[in-house]
């Protein structure tokens, strides 16, 4: 790990007595100052997972050693297809296997997967222990780490049980990116790009002008990209913590994209990949609803190729492509009554959730398969 070598960005979320801060910067992991302040315990346990446990388990237990008697680690199997009920059990046999009580402070240590299974063990066990995101990929610190919302999948759809639960802190140490395979780094940046044509075009254009020191790997690039990303979610989830209302625009692209997650198999595509596709076909259904130009279309189909993110979607039925994907978004969680609800750009720079008659949405979804 990088030595510290300068104080790390803060980010603070505002939600009263669960308020926390992001703390953004490099070489944060191995030391112990990044987590003062924590609530007090006996035991803090490590979730990680069996690819990241060998990278960064032992510099995170350097840092927690200042701060708990007792440090045990969890090592999960990797994959979104591991984000089960069986997968979840191995923390519930660990924390009572440990005699954990409900101060025993949880640290997730991974990606999405790792912080969504992490947070929601951290809700349920003794209805509520103390838990921290430490993400380790770009997804996880732009997206799934900040707001509180933990879940598992069911092999219908994905993140359908679980809770809103707030961590204590989440720490992004941007060290962690050096190790991630190319393709989770373009995964990461699909979530990067959502927060533009949602609520702040100048981040696109930044972005459009940075895309390429992003996909080199550079820190202040990459800080950046995690700080905006990361502020703009803060004042969202900062309005409607529950997503009764606002929190929704942060699922640009996300009703596509796990129809194609669901309709593949969990883990075929990476989540960000099913979201970055998934955006181009929320943007053109914004168009065909005539709330965006096709020019609009064109330029955030052009930033996702250029991110590595396919951009076609894939055939989920040989005979009936659009009505395999139309079932499954019935299912997701904006979906009300059985109708669709999808997230699109009501003008670039601010999104809404409507409805679109199912016309429509099967012509999005033909224009946009391969």
């Amino acid at each position: 790990m990088a030595e510290n070598t300068s104080s790390p960005v803060n980010v603070a979320i505002d939600l009263g007595d669960r308020s926390y801060d992001i703390l953004i910067g490099t070489g944060l992991m191995g030391h112990a100052q990044t987590y003062a302040g924590l609530p007090k315990a006996q035991a803090a346990v490590i979730v990680t997972n069996e690819t990241v446990a060998p990278l960064y388990e032992a510099a995170l237990r350097q840092g927690l050693q200042p701060h708990y008697a007792q440090i045990h680690t969890v090592v999960l199997p990797d994959g979104e297809s591991h984000k089960d009920w069986p997968t979840l059990n191995l923390i519930f046999d660990a924390l009572l296997a440990h005699g954990c009580d409900r101060k025993t402070v949880l640290f997730a240590l991974g990606g999405g997967v790792v912080g969504d299974m992490t947070g929601f063990a951290a809700a349920s066990y003794m209805r509520g222990v103390p838990f921290v995101q430490v993400p380790t990929t770009l997804l996880a610190q732009v997206d799934s780490s900040v707001g509180g919302k933990t879940a598992i999948n069911h092999p219908l759809g994905k993140n359908m049980i679980g809770a809103f639960y707030q961590p204590q802190r989440v720490i992004c140490d941007l060290d962690t990116l050096g190790t991630l395979p190319m393709r989770e780094l373009s995964a990461g940046l699909a979530e990067v790009i959502k927060y533009g044509p949602i609520a702040d075009m100048a981040f696109l254009d930044w972005i459009e002008a940075n895309i390429d020191a992003l996909m080199q790997r550079d820190v202040q690039a990459l800080a950046h990209a995690v700080k905006r990303s990361c502020e703009i979610k803060a004042w969202v989830v900062g309005q409607d913590e529950r997503e009764s209302g606002l929190r929704a625009i942060l699922n640009f692209g996300h009703t596509f994209g796990h129809a194609i997650e669901a309709g593949l198999g969990f883990g075929t595509w990476l989540h960000g990949e099913a979201v970055g596709c998934g955006m181009v076909m929320a943007a053109e259904l914004s168009w065909r609803l005539k709330k965006v130009d096709v020019a609009f279309v064109d330029r955030l189909r052009t930033l996702i190729e250029r991110a590595g993110l396919p951009v076609r979607g894939p055939h989920l039925h040989p005979s009936d492509n659009a009505g395999d994907y139309m079932a499954h978004m019935r299912l997701d969680k904006k979906a009300e009554a059985g109708d669709m609800k999808f997230v699109v750009i009501d003008e670039p720079g601010r999104a809404g959730v409507c409805g679109a008659p199912d016309d429509v949405v099967r012509a999005v979804i033909d224009a946009c398969c391969v």
